[in-house]
């Protein structure tokens, strides 16, 4: 199975997961010219943007870390463009991250809220 799948798989896993926590999607992988947003969804009137990472090893690394500024500067700019497209009556947004990294009997999923914001 090549990376693109593999990652397909983990955003899946990671979706299933936040829905059995109440989470609403909204959209999945909405695209910008910067960049695109893996799952797009709502916690009651929050609106929240999702950075999913999955990493096989943390040889490099955990998949926390590979969300570096540059990364974050993309799914801000991704989220801004967004929120001009689709207008609704939402209180407030956030951006979390779900990261997936590998450990010995499962991938241990670990969500953060409000991983990162604007500025």
């Amino acid at each position: 199975m090549d990376s693109h799948h593999i990652g397909k798989d983990f955003e899946q896993r990671a979706l299933s997961y936040l829905k059995q926590q109440g989470l609403s999607l909204v959209s999945q992988n909405f695209h910008s010219r910067q960049g695109e947003i893996d799952l797009i969804m709502t916690d009651g009137k929050c609106l929240i943007f999702i950075e999913v990472r999955f990493r096989k090893t943390a040889t490099y690394g955990s998949a926390i870390e590979s969300v570096t500024r540059q990364k974050q500067a993309r799914i801000i700019h991704t989220a801004q463009v967004f929120l001009q497209q689709h207008s609704g009556s939402y209180l407030s947004y956030r951006f979390d991250v779900v990261a997936i990294n590998p450990s010995q009997s499962q991938n241990e999923i670990i969500w953060i809220k409000d991983a990162f914001q604007l500025g």
